[in-house]
């Protein structure tokens, strides 16, 4: 026992007494055995990334500023500082990735305002990719929605933003319109180019018209009947004159067919036709500044699908 006892003093007595190699042993544990913890959690914690939402539309359309706007929670109808700061943005140059919480009950979607006020019910995070929409910088966000990076992502939306009181000016209408097809074809491109028996996940679209509180700001109704009026000329302008040759769907070529947006050969175009290669197209009218609509029936849209 004296023998034991004497060398567990001696033991003692050592790991006492400063010495450089007593110092450089709890040097090393203390910097690596928090790093061998953090790597076996994440081996035995595989990360999930969020659900997402594509936020994409021409430039100055107020995506920016909607993304600003949901992050604050300033949803209120009366809120003019949340109007202001979500006003107060500049052209997006890069593509930038926001976080948001929804609330699990379907009532407190119903608004902005009341999501932030619920702190009761458990809430799902989710990402607004907030796309720039500048022509130059229009392939990256193109890229978002090729058939690739889909099935890749966990995409569950996207949200096409306008300026619904510049539609009247012919130019505005045209960007916007040719903007659209480039998205819609690259959904439907999603679902005629899949190769297994399974069809991919539907990914349904909100045209979202901003500025509806505008004098000059077309209603949903009409921006739906424009868009769909000007795809049906950006199609014909697409189709190499193939309508007018006479030539039958049996002897289109699959290069042809893979760039005609909706129901091949039908006269004008409609969101309607987009469903037959399971993509939804829902169109509301909104604002992003100012007191009405407000940007309610966005945020359930979005809400709803994730």
């Amino acid at each position: 026992m004296a023998t034991l006892k004497e060398s567990f003093l001696a033991f003692l007595e050592a790991t006492l007494t400063p010495s450089r190699h007593v110092f450089l042993l709890g040097t090393l544990i203390v910097i690596f055995v928090p790093i061998l913890f953090h790597l076996l959690i994440v081996r035995t914690s595989p990360y999930t990334s969020p659900p997402t939402i594509l936020l994409l539309g021409p430039s100055g359309a107020g995506k920016t500023s909607l993304a600003t706007k949901l992050l604050s929670g300033t949803g209120g109808d009366d809120d003019d500082d949340g109007a202001r700061a979500a006003s107060d943005t500049h052209t997006t140059q890069r593509i930038h990735t926001i976080e948001l919480t929804a609330p699990s009950s379907s009532s407190s979607r119903a608004s902005l305002e009341k999501a932030r006020s619920d702190t009761a019910s458990k809430h799902t995070k989710f990402l607004l990719v907030d796309c720039p929409g500048h022509g130059k910088l229009r392939p990256d966000a193109l890229a978002r929605v090729s058939p690739t990076s889909l099935a890749d992502s966990k995409t569950k939306g996207i949200v096409f933003m306008l300026d619904a009181s510049s539609l009247s000016d012919t130019d505005s209408l045209s960007a916007a319109a040719t903007y659209l097809y480039d998205v819609l074809l690259a959904l439907q491109r999603r679902t005629t180019g899949t190769k297994s028996s399974k069809a991919p996940v539907a990914i349904p679209v909100l045209v979202a018209p901003n500025k509806a509180d505008l004098f000059t700001a077309l209603p949903a109704a009409m921006v739906r009947s424009s868009l769909e009026s000007e795809i049906s000329r950006v199609r014909v302008s697409r189709s190499k004159g193939l309508l007018d040759s006479g030539v039958g769907i049996d002897e289109v070529g699959s290069e042809e067919l893979d760039g005609w947006l909706g129901s091949y050969g039908t006269e004008k175009f409609s969101f309607e036709q987009m469903r037959e290669f399971d993509v939804y197209v829902d169109v509301l009218g909104g604002n992003v500044v100012g007191k009405w609509p407000g940007v309610d029936k966005w945020w359930k849209w979005m809400t709803d699908k994730i």
